[in-house]
């Protein structure tokens, strides 16, 4: 098959898998300000839409570059990246989200595709074609990223409630409620800013496989315009499933607990993004309300389930990984 042909694939594939990290990471964004009926659910993904699309004019207007999609990039180390391992890892990616998504798993798209990258090359190539450092980076990522959310979460929310503690608790939770539109907002902002920059990255990287650009700085403006927008339609198809996880299986959230959950969550994924580390805004947020539950009393988190989601990111990048290998395989004995 020719070269440009498998580009195309590449480019289709890619943007699917957008659309669909979109609707599955919906969750991730609405989840909190569904459950305490800020927002109608149509209200709410449209506006977590909007963020998301936003932040394609942040990151090339205001932050000046697309630093995570340059590491994503890297993943792989150029001389042995070929259009079928490229393929092999997006279909692997594909179907992993879309399990995930099928039995409400909050999994991370983000390592879903790293692992499926990684996976296929080293079927391919061997351990030596991956760059160990930034897997490692990523990797390590998975158990910092709720951390770093959830210490932040549990900081705001001991401040607010210290700062509210005069305050009428109707006129609080009024404002809370507006409140949680910025704070949603920005977290959409944040999950545009990072998720629509690691398929940006994926479709460079086969780009630059074939020659068409030098690096990820060169590529076209319909590449970062089409990723961007993808991701907003699939939040706006909204991830149902995982709503009830994120909003109400971890921990009861409140709208004065949704402010400082999506808040602590939008500054955990900005700093990543200036640090260029992808990172999955699944756990991100996940962690963030893991904290605001852990201020109420520790009781108030369900730590059966967070246990089990904790599987599930930790399965994720090996068995991405082993099922991108698998396809790899059956691509190259189709010829491919």
């Amino acid at each position: 098959m020719e070269a440009t042909t498998l580009l195309l694939v590449v480019i289709v594939l890619a943007v699917a898998f957008d659309f669909i990290n979109g609707f599955h990471d919906a969750a991730n964004s609405i989840a909190t300000i569904v459950s305490t009926h800020v927002l109608t659910p149509f209200q709410a993904v449209l506006w977590a839409a909007s963020f998301n699309f936003l932040a394609l004019f942040v990151a090339k207007y205001i932050i000046g570059e697309f630093g995570i999609a340059d590491t994503v990039s890297k993943v792989v180390i150029g001389e042995y990246i070929t259009l079928p391992i490229i393929i092999a890892g997006l279909i692997a990616a594909i179907l992993w989200n879309l399990l995930t998504w099928r039995l409400g798993i909050p999994s991370s798209s983000s390592h879903t595709l790293i692992g499926g990258f990684a996976g296929a090359a080293i079927c391919a190539a061997g351990f030596g074609s991956i760059h160990a450092p930034v897997i490692i980076k990523i990797a390590a990522f998975i158990v910092l990223a709720p951390i770093i959310g959830m210490v932040i979460s549990a900081i705001i929310t001991i401040g607010v409630l210290w700062a509210y503690r005069k305050v009428n608790a109707r006129k609080a939770e009024n404002s809370f409620k507006k409140l949680q539109l910025v704070s949603s907002g920005l977290f959409s902002l944040g999950h545009g800013l990072n998720d629509s920059q690691k398929v940006m990255g994926i479709i460079a990287t086969a780009m630059i496989s074939v020659g068409q650009i030098g690096s990820v700085n060169e590529v076209p403006d319909w590449v970062p315009f089409t990723c961007f927008a993808a991701i907003g339609m699939g939040t706006m198809m909204g991830g149902w499933r995982i709503v009830k996880t994120m909003g109400s299986k971890i921990t009861k959230v409140t709208p004065l607990e949704g402010v400082c959950a999506e808040t602590a969550g939008a500054l955990t994924l900005f700093l990543t993004e200036y640090l260029k580390i992808p990172v999955s805004t699944t756990h991100t947020i996940t962690g963030a309300i893991m904290g605001v539950g852990a201020v109420k009393r520790l009781s108030a988190v369900r730590w059966g389930v967070t246990l089990n989601l904790l599987w599930a990111w930790i399965l994720t990048i090996p068995v991405s990984a082993v099922l991108a290998a698998g396809i790899y395989i059956f691509l190259s004995a189709c010829g491919l």
